[in-house]
């Protein structure tokens, strides 16, 4: 955790006292016990995630039965058909608290046309947990059912449709979630419909599908000529809870007639009468793209929510497990969720399977594709598992498909602590993904930041994006679509001609269109192959993961946004202040000790904020030069005049903290090499500032000389030699793009 800021509050009562610990180190990650199954959530502690068992099936298991996937796609070296039945991971489970799990495959291939040699079933399973002191870590199948129609329920036709048995296959439909009710009968959710489907102990459909209330997916044997269906291609029932006689489905994408596409809906449906009971409840999803995986309940109105992104290895942005409570909603009126699990960032003490692929070291993850699985063995750990999509995806280990994973997690409540030192993740974790991404801040956090770092712009329709800059040639493949070549054009921005595209000349919809990519291809090539993949956040966007994060110290995870030419942005009838404190209020950050911070290069606005907000504010500052809004109104006050002690003080009047460039702390030699500190920290300091520095690389051309490795410019340097050199001179804290090396330099 981070030292922060002080409010504007603190200023009134003390301006010129030294800065203080004004944001609660003790910081509530629940507001209320759990009723069943799962840990308790306690102001002032966080739950903490450790691997403690580990078990997988081979990815070319093949169980007994005709052989299958003769139309399925080849991939990583594998081609069907197979000379079996494959079992292509596992989409859900339930315990049979024997140490056994029935465990549920989807339709097999991913389609309809593809999967009519697939057989739905339901297998038993038995994990040898590799616990990283014994267990084989094989998952064990002992049996399965089969999910059949020989009772002639259904009213449509099947594959097996002449057969004694009707074995349903995955041209029939498309299974995806599994509760078992109380009289051992189980109730499926699947996707062709989307349909909830009634099987007994033994497999055989019970009654006819029920049919989802609002709409019907593209693949429904019941769509009508010419019908719009409303619900997504494979976006039907990939989860669902129970709880007592009721089942509550999940829509795992947006429904088409929705204009807020990250709203998932939450269904409730009455198993004694047969019915949808008319109640739904609103899920936002961190992301327009995100889908919901899975879901278990957890009390009378309290489930787990797996969320995920459709990204695997590397690229992988959102792999957690969220608890929410259908009896609280937000302002907006979506249910509340609170973060659990983020299966990218799992201690892994024991070492269990390190080295054996990607995710699986000190830290373990679960980055593929398809995270389907979540439930509680036990009152302290998860059990999460994977739909392996076979033979597709390779999230562990390039050109091998995934095996089929079952893994538990221990959950245990620590206090949030507090080391003293704010590290703020520069753009995200933008030396290992394109800045301004979600996939950069949420690297950003794995890697133990305090804050993000959003810079703001606005678009065309006043929505405020994350970019570094609102000329965003150089950021996005905006140059790549020939429908935008017209906006390409010359502008004035704080007195410099730019020549390019900007985000005031393109609505929100029309920016969606585009993908970000790296600013420093020749510098950061590592980069580059996640060109095209991610869209540019909105700033509510970047709010809402931070608010649904936490530190690896329990924290919640504080954001720093920067105000980006707020004069210019004046002038064009586009103002930042409002809009920002706007979606600040609306995230619940706009209160004295929300862990936000917002900073400009500029006065004027800074001055404007401290009478619309509570939160902490910093004055930036640069090495050379002077704030715009001065130079524009013929102030000639410099940066240099800000950080004398008078400007000090009166930065102090209206801000809470200095972010000073490098240089203006300590400056360089002529030879390059750091030279002695100068005294803007301690006068800083007691005219009651905090100080934080930008920025921290680790390429060589952004280091000092002595703590660089060779003359080559992208060569790798000692960063973190040279952010301990600042951290003795009485940092507070610190910008960076390498936030690990940054974590690692306060050791």
């Amino acid at each position: 955790m981070s030292t922060p800021l002080r409010t504007r509050a603190a200023r009134v009562v003390a301006a010129a006292a030294a800065a203080s610990l004004l944001f609660p180190a003790a910081v509530a990650v629940g507001a209320e016990p759990q009723h069943g199954p799962g840990p308790e959530h306690h102001r002032g502690s966080h739950l903490a995630a450790t691997l403690a068992g580990r078990a997988t099936l081979s990815a070319d298991y093949l169980a007994e039965g005709p052989p299958s996937g003769a139309a399925a796609s080849p991939a990583n070296g594998r081609q069907g058909p197979w000379g079996g039945q494959v079992i292509p991971g596992f989409s859900a489970m339930v315990d049979n608290h024997d140490g056994t799990f029935w465990a549920q495959p989807d339709n097999g291939f991913g389609a309809k046309g593809n999967s009519a040699d697939f057989l739905l079933r339901n297998y038993l399973v038995r994990p040898q947990w590799d616990t990283g002191r014994k267990g084989s870590g094989e998952i064990k199948v002992l049996d399965f059912i089969e999910y059949n129609d020989r009772n002639d329920v259904l009213d449509f036709d099947i594959v097996n449709e002449d057969t004694e048995e009707r074995l349903l296959t995955g041209a029939d439909f498309d299974i995806e979630s599994l509760v078992r009710a109380a009289d051992g009968t189980f109730w499926v959710g699947e996707e062709f419909g989307p349909f909830l489907l009634h099987f007994d102990a033994d497999g055989t459909l019970l009654e006819a599908p029920y049919e989802f209330p609002d709409g019907k997916s593209p693949a429904s044997p019941y769509l009508e000529p010419g019908e719009k269906p409303n619900v997504g291609s494979s976006r039907g029932f990939e989860a669902m809870a129970s709880s007592g006689r009721y089942l509550y489905p999940v829509v795992e994408g947006a429904l088409a007639d929705d204009a807020d596409t990250r709203r998932r809906w939450i269904y409730q449906f009455d198993t004694r009468r047969g019915e949808y009971t008319g109640k739904r409840w609103a899920y936002q999803t961190d992301q327009v793209a995100n889908v919901i995986g899975d879901a278990f309940a957890t009390g009378r109105d309290s489930m787990l929510l797996i969320e995920r992104d459709d990204f695997e290895g590397d690229q992988s942005v959102t792999k957690r497990v969220y608890e929410i409570d259908l009896s609280r909603t937000d302002r907006d009126g979506y249910v509340r969720k609170e973060l659990v699990v983020d299966a990218l960032r799992i201690e892994n003490p024991r070492g269990i399977d390190a080295g054996e692929g990607y995710g699986l070291g000190e830290t373990f993850a679960l980055p593929v594709q398809s995270f389907e699985t979540v439930l509680f063995v036990d009152r302290d750990t998860l059990l999460i598992g994977n739909d392996n999509n076979y033979p597709g995806n390779d999230s562990r280990v390039t050109g091998t498909p995934d095996d089929t994973e079952m893994a538990l997690v221990d959950l245990k409540k620590k206090r949030v602590t507090d080391d003293g030192v704010t590290v703020v993740g520069h753009r995200g974790a933008s030396g290992y993904r394109p800045e301004h991404t979600l996939a950069a801040y949420e690297t950003a956090i794995n890697q133990c930041v305090d804050y993000i770092e959003p810079d703001v712009v606005p678009t065309k329709d006043g929505v405020l994006v994350a970019r570094h800059e609102n000329e965003i040639g150089g950021t996005t493949d905006v140059a790549a679509h020939p429908e935008f070549a017209d906006r390409r054009t010359t502008k004035t921005i704080d007195g410099a001609r730019i020549t390019g595209w900007f985000t005031e000349d393109f609505t929100l919809a029309e920016l969606r269109t585009l993908r970000a990519k790296e600013r420093l291809p020749q510098v950061r090539p590592q980069n580059t192959p996640f060109d095209g993949l991610y869209l540019v956040p909105t700033l509510d966007e970047v709010l809402d993961l931070a608010r649904n994060s936490r530190t690896c110290d329990g924290a919640p995870v504080g954001v720093y946004p920067e105000t980006k030419h707020p004069t210019y942005f004046d002038s064009i009838g586009l103002s930042l202040e409002e809009p920002l404190v706007r979606e600040l209020r609306r995230n619940g950050f706009d209160r004295a000790g929300a862990p936000v911070v917002i900073q400009s290069f500029e006065v004027g606005n800074l001055k404007d904020l401290d009478r619309m907000t509570d939160v902490p504010l910093a004055q930036l500052v640069s090495n050379s030069g002077a704030p715009y809004d001065l130079v524009a109104a013929g102030d000639p006050r410099t940066y240099a005049d800000l950080v004398t002690r008078r400007g000090l003080r009166e930065i102090a009047g209206y801000a809470d903290g200095v972010g000073a460039e490098k240089n203006v702390l300590i400056p360089r030699e002529a030879d390059g090499t750091l030279g002695a500190p100068s005294t803007v920290i301690r006068d800083a300091h007691r005219a009651g500032l905090e100080v934080h520095t930008w920025t921290f690389r680790r390429e060589n051309q952004f280091l000092a000389a002595d703590f660089r490795s060779s003359t080559d410019p992208n060569g790798i340097g000692d960063m973190v030699g040279e952010a301990r050199v600042f951290l003795d001179a009485g940092l507070d804290g610190f910008f960076t793009d390498n936030p690990d090396l940054g974590v690692a330099a306060l050791s």
